[in-house]
């Protein structure tokens, strides 16, 4: 794809300002998401929002720092470490004790990271290439689109269920939710596609802004005449502001946790619940950055490496961590609002991620920005999703799928992610991406083997 702005490029300081609060958008409803499931998990969690976006912006700066400012995209907090996250507040003896799980969960997976980037560093990125060509990363990438789907339409539409028969049913508020998620979905496309100069390459803010209104007049006409199936935004969460973030390293020591035996055992939990799941992410940075390469049309695996990417990417996570307390990792969400709107602006990158820790000290505005209605954020993750599934199948484009060795390892891909395959060992599961993908370099590994005799015929009929 053409891109509007380039890595290197530096809009104009009052774009710049509008292209990094749509980008922080479009990264917002995740990246808060995960405190808030936490906290409706576990009672007494309390995690800030506030602190988590902190983290996010904090963890951004590193990452770009790491990558020489040769990477676009934003840092959030990762859904893949939600069940360590909770088994570190479940196996600690306090609430604090649970913080301190947090950051040394966040520590042990950082150092995995640190170890992987060592390794490539002294072994080179040719292997990767050659364990997961684009027949296996293609499809991987578009898995992790699919996989979102779910969410996406979840978002747009609720309490979408059966009845007593077992027929579909939707209700009046599931119907004024997908008016809601429409209205946002095609103010997106048609600013996209139809668009002009600023309008194209801010379709996110334009379409929420869209939905927001139309959710804000039903929802103003629900509480006029009492109608609960109208009242789609929650303006009572204004009630409830917290003024500042409050940071997971302040909690973590200034409770009641003591550093005795039971420590250690403590940390062996926490390692064995945080570990395996940074190699999953792994498989996701990697494919983001595969992804992200392809709409910019350089590899980053080679520049600035992949070295540094998950250099930045563990050491930036650890840092959002001990703000923040949720490990970070490379958003699709990000890549895809680049893809869409042609911005691969580094700076961009960079003053979205010093704008998330300025709006942190800000209660007011956070708790507007989580008023946004998740039919409304499901109509934008409708096309952010999307964009990040086709682009995987885009990269599978110019393999040969006459040849059933490609056929089968995207088939067994495919099916395996959108499957919703998951493996079990103890507290550690794989989730269905991670899955998808070992078994894609598997089948890859035992099929992509020719036989002699095979590779004696290729030989004649290339001379």
């Amino acid at each position: 794809m053409k891109l509007v702005y380039g890595i290197k490029d530096k809009p104009k300081f009052g774009q710049m300002l509008v292209f990094a609060f749509q980008q922080l958008l479009a990264i917002l409803a995740a990246t808060i998401a995960v405190p808030t499931v936490v906290n409706g998990v576990y009672e007494g969690a309390a995690m800030s929002q506030s602190a988590a976006l902190f983290g996010a912006g904090v963890g951004t700066i590193v990452y770009l720092l790491f990558t020489k400012f040769k990477s676009p995209v934003f840092l959030g907090s990762s859904f893949a470490f939600l069940p360590s996250m909770l088994a570190a507040f479940a196996g600690g003896v306090s609430v604090s004790a649970g913080y301190v799980g947090l950051i040394f969960g966040a520590l042990f997976a950082a150092l995995v990271y640190v170890i992987i980037a060592v390794i490539v560093k002294l072994a080179g990125t040719k292997w990767i290439n050659k364990v997961m060509p684009s027949v296996v990363i293609g499809p991987t990438v578009a898995i992790i689109g699919l996989s979102l789907a779910g969410n996406a339409v979840g978002d747009a539409v609720s309490n979408v269920g059966k009845n007593s028969d077992g027929a579909f049913v939707m209700d009046t508020h599931a119907l004024i939710c997908l008016v809601c998620a429409l209205v946002t979905f095609f103010t997106v496309v048609i600013c996209s596609v139809f668009g002009k100069k600023m309008m194209k390459l801010i379709p996110f803010i334009i379409g929420i802004v869209a939905g927001y209104v139309v959710a804000a007049i039903f929802t103003v006409i629900g509480n006029a005449a009492s109608v609960e199936a109208l009242k789609i935004i929650d303006f009572s969460k204004f009630q409830n502001m917290q003024w500042y973030p409050d940071f997971t390293f302040l909690k973590a020591f200034k409770g009641d946790f003591n550093w005795d035996g039971s420590f250690a055992s403590y940390l062996g939990t926490i390692s064995v619940a945080y570990i395996p799941v940074a190699f999953v992410v792994f498989a996701e940075h990697l494919a983001d950055h595969k992804n992200l390469s392809s709409i910019i049309e350089q590899d980053l695996l080679e520049d600035p490496g992949l070295s540094r990417t998950l250099l930045g990417d563990g050491v930036g996570s650890f840092a959002g961590a001990v703000f923040g307390g949720c490990p970070n990792t490379t958003y699709g969400e990000s890549v895809g609002c680049v893809a869409i709107t042609g911005n691969a602006s580094v700076v961009t990158i960079l003053t979205t991620a010093i704008l998330a820790i300025v709006i942190s000290f800000f209660a007011p505005f956070v708790t507007f920005l989580s008023t946004i209605p998740s039919c409304v954020m499901g109509g934008v993750c409708i096309t952010l999703y999307g964009f990040i599934a086709v682009s995987g199948l885009k990269m599978i484009q110019n393999v040969d799928l006459n040849d059933n060795r490609n056929l089968f390892v995207v088939s067994v891909i495919l099916i395996a992610g959108v499957g919703g395959m998951k493996l079990a060992f103890g507290k550690v599961t794989l989730t269905g991406i991670a899955c998808a993908l070992i078994l894609g370099i598997i089948t890859n590994a035992i099929l992509g083997r020719k036989s002699a005799k095979e590779a004696s015929e290729e030989t004649k009929e290339e001379k």
